[in-house]
């Protein structure tokens, strides 16, 4: 009857004198998986500019419909987005969007803090996912 006692205080002082497991959270971030996936953004070329070509395989793969793309075309032919939006809330992060992007375009980043104030917040349009960096955050 003693025995479990006494093995019940002996771990409770084994762990009163263990180093803490937490992290102090703003101030220490959690290393995360690099297969992570986290808020969109799209990869640049070196002019700054998308390197999206506009194929639309994203908006057809996309499982939840969250990509809107509506296509144009320049004078030389090549075509580029001229509205591309994607509704974060309606996303479920499945990836697959950079999976199926054949210039490697969209990307998942490594952003996990994604809190925002208002719902029109969370409608990432071109310009915005162009200003985000692999991290997420903006440059």
């Amino acid at each position: 009857m003693i025995l479990p006692l006494l093995k019940g205080l002996r771990r409770t002082l084994m762990t009163l004198f263990s180093r803490p497991i937490t992290i102090r959270y703003p101030e220490e971030k959690r290393k995360i998986s690099p297969r992570w996936r986290g808020m969109h953004y799209f990869g640049k070329d070196a002019a700054g500019e998308t390197l999206c070509v506009a194929c639309g395989l994203c908006t057809a793969v996309c499982p939840s419909h969250c990509i809107t793309l509506e296509i144009r075309e320049r004078e030389d032919g090549s075509r580029y987005p001229g509205r591309y939006e994607i509704d974060a809330l309606r996303c479920i992060f499945c990836g697959f969007c950079q999976e199926a992007c054949p210039v490697q375009a969209i990307r998942l980043g490594q952003d996990y803090e994604n809190v925002r104030y208002a719902r029109k917040d969370f409608l990432l349009t071109r310009e915005i996912l162009l200003a985000r960096n692999r991290d997420g955050g903006t440059d």
